[in-house]
């Protein structure tokens, strides 16, 4: 086929039109930078007032440079980001409630930006990933580019501050008021501890081990913790799932957690299987996973999209550089991860919650 007929055979109204979507996501990919720029430097929480300002009122604010804030306005602008407010032959710009709820306000449970952080985190280490493509091999959590780390805290902890205490623990048989009482907890997985931190200031009386195979979030989790004040009730160890022990008394854990990670594993059965092993009696596993249906198909959806995005350049990498590499990827739905918990033994398994963005399973005997 010469090139000549291969272009007379082209819609040329469909190849626009796909043209115009990858122009639209080149505008989202590099602004991606000028958001993470834009919550890194405060000018977000600058204009947090939502009162319109121009380029030069926002330098006074910030004390950074007008020729960067007029180009970074518009881009923003542009995005949908901020709203222009053309006045005369003066441009300002603001933030309506519901953009600075996404990027202005940390403890808003829209509190967005910080995506942005995971996103340009991830981005850094394509040349790693596009080799791992040529060889199989897998690209660990711990080899990812640090900005990583802080983005997935950042940005997966206004959810936790949202749900956790006051709808996904409530959501499971019995569990509250045991941890009301005191029982003994193991957040698996736990990285900057952002989950483990929220339970031990909720439950005082409930006593709480962080664990994550990477001793450098282990680090940070342990100085979350004394930040919070809750260094009496918590503890924090580095291992790995399946070499999770029960806790220092002996006893079996009353409660395991494990937020957003068992996908990340090389065998996930076998730590939700040794979990298992370390539970009381009548002990409860909750798992938190991204929200998926059981086919591609019922994931061809923006949410999706980050989702299956992810799962190449951060969690297939992530499970194909451990023991088993079974590389379930981000998107595993409820079928595979009830099959999953009980080919691990947990005879009783169900959604217990969910998010727009979360399945809460809870398993038990």
């Amino acid at each position: 086929m010469t090139a000549t007929t291969q272009a007379r055979e082209l819609d040329l109204d469909l190849l626009n039109a796909f043209i115009g979507q990858m122009v639209g996501d080149l505008g989202a990919t590099v602004s991606a930078g000028l958001v993470l720029i834009g919550d890194r430097l405060g000018i977000y929480r600058a204009m947090a007032d939502r009162t319109p300002v121009t380029a030069e009122t926002l330098a006074e604010r910030t004390g950074l440079a007008v020729a960067y804030l007029r180009p970074w306005l518009a881009n923003q602008a542009a995005g949908g980001y901020v709203t222009h407010h053309p006045d005369n032959d003066t441009d300002r710009y603001a933030l309506t409630p519901e953009q600075a709820a996404a990027l202005a306000d940390p403890d808003s449970p829209a509190y967005f930006a910080p995506s942005m952080q995971v996103a340009v985190g991830a981005l850094r280490d394509v040349d790693a990933i596009a080799d791992r493509f040529r060889t199989g091999a897998g690209f660990g959590w711990h080899e990812h580019d640090p900005g990583l780390f802080v983005g997935t805290e950042r940005f997966f902890k206004p959810g936790y501050v949202t749900n956790l205490v006051d709808t996904w623990l409530p959501a499971l048989d019995g569990v509250v008021p045991k941890l009301q009482a005191g029982a003994r907890v193991a957040d698996v997985g736990c990285g900057h501890a952002a989950s483990t931190v929220l339970m031990a200031a909720a439950y005082p009386r409930s006593t709480f081990v962080g664990a994550d195979y990477h001793h450098d979030s282990i680090a940070v989790a342990q100085h979350r913790a004394d930040e919070a004040g809750v260094t009496a009730n918590t503890s924090f160890v580095t291992v790995d799932a399946l070499d999770l022990t029960p806790n220092p008394t002996g006893d079996g854990y009353d409660l395991v957690t494990m937020f957003d990670c068992l996908h990340d594993m090389g065998d996930p059965v076998g730590a939700a299987r040794r979990i298992r092993a370390t539970l009381a009696p009548d002990g409860v596993f909750m798992l938190v996973e991204p929200r998926a249906g059981d086919h591609v198909a019922d994931n061809l959806n923006p949410l999706g999209r980050v989702f299956y995005g992810a799962s190449t350049l951060i969690c297939t990498p992530s499970s194909l550089a451990q023991p088993g590499q079974a590389a379930i990827g981000t998107q595993a739905g409820p079928a595979t991860i009830t099959n999953l918990l009980r080919e691990a033994g947990f005879r009783t398994v169900r959604i217990a919650a969910e998010t727009p963005v979360n399945h809460v399973y809870e398993a038990r005997d």
